[in-house]
């Protein structure tokens, strides 16, 4: 049995923040991930991918932001059990909470955060007949590594950011990149739209607009791709490829979770975000991307913001009647339970009367 102050469930941004606001109020945590890693999508989907809208990061790539938190949370030396799903939420008759993940690995807690970031999730797949026969063998719906692509000839469907990012940034990797999409319009951010087009009159990349893929062909491995127009007069186009990406988004799935008696809206979790974030199971909290609420903005800095929020509701929860004073990590530093101790070094002003 695995005891904690607080359980976390996804090891995500979300999730490894919530350690580093714990360890400032003394509550130890664990995390649980069905992932073999900490990081959630962004190790699993995006690790080379630049993420622009973290404060005071111009720029970071997904991989380098996990690395970061995971540097700032060693000293509160979190637990971690991955590679397993949290299964099933028990209350005990002492009022704390038992998960036991699949693998039958029970913990325990008097307070469990769901940061679960969008649940489980499988890639939206193309309607191409033959399309599984070539997956692992050319055919991928998430890049991991660019690199895998250096000097290959790269297809990509899709009309959203993840389609226009990967393909502009292939562009200098990959020895061919061609973008289909099946309308003419995209449905991502301005300027990669009008830098991809801009690549296009280069020629660096091939665009096809009002397209889509329909066929694959190979042997052990695939060769290429048909391409069919909208426009009956253009018919199909023969497109040779080492790899076909289709970015279609991720389908969100709470799997499991969805079972627990929680409030359910639209695949996320109500809560309370008028307060502390809680669910409608007292003691159960949901922060990051799986929760909903009047104005939620799906974004990395607003799950940091609630993580903070709702660790305060949950000491006050874990230690009833305790008053806590919030200080600033300017003034009061940070303690780790490794011994460790982070403080503004303290000047000595020698008295003019001396």
């Amino acid at each position: 049995m695995i005891k904690t102050d607080i359980l976390i469930i996804g090891a995500g941004p979300t999730g490894l923040f919530t350690v580093f606001e714990a360890g400032l109020l003394k509550l130890k945590t664990h995390l649980i991930d069905a992932l073999p890693q900490p990081g959630g999508q962004c190790s699993e989907i995006y690790p080379k991918k630049p993420i622009y809208d973290i404060p005071a990061f111009p720029e970071i790539l997904a991989g380098d932001l996990v690395k970061n938190l995971m540097q700032q949370i060693q000293p509160f030396e979190p637990g971690f059990t991955l590679g397993e799903r949290a299964e099933t939420l028990d209350k005990l008759d002492d009022g704390s909470f038992l998960v036991t993940t699949n693998k039958g690995t029970k913990h325990q807690a008097p307070v469990v955060v769901i940061a679960g970031g969008l649940g489980s999730f499988e890639p939206r797949k193309p309607l191409i007949p033959n399309l599984a026969d070539f997956e692992d063998k050319g055919v991928a719906y998430i890049i991991k590594d660019p690199e895998v692509y250096r000097g290959k000839k790269v297809v990509i469907s899709g009309g959203g950011d993840s389609a226009l990012d990967w393909a502009i940034f292939l562009s200098e990797v990959a020895a061919e990149v061609s973008l289909v999409h099946r309308r003419n319009e995209f449905r991502g951010a301005l300027d990669s739209v009008e830098k991809a087009a801009d690549l296009a009159k280069l020629g660096k990349i091939k665009l096809f607009t009002e397209a889509e893929v329909v066929k694959l062909y190979g042997d052990d491995n695939l060769e290429a791709v048909v391409v069919k127009h909208n426009d009956e007069a253009k018919g199909e186009t023969y497109v040779e490829a080492d790899n076909f990406i289709p970015l279609f988004g991720l389908s969100p799935k709470l799997g499991p979770i969805g079972d627990w008696g929680l409030e359910i809206e639209k695949n996320a979790i109500k809560v309370n975000n008028a307060y502390d974030y809680q669910t409608n199971i007292p003691g159960v909290y949901a922060i990051g991307d799986v929760n909903t609420y009047p104005g939620k903005l799906k974004l990395i800095l607003s799950g940091f913001h609630e993580a903070a929020v709702m660790c305060q509701s949950a000491y006050q929860l874990i230690n009833p009647g305790k008053r806590y004073v919030m200080k600033y990590t300017t003034v009061g530093g940070v303690e780790g339970f490794d011994g460790s101790k982070k403080e503004a070094k303290k000047e000595v002003v020698q008295s003019i009367l001396a």
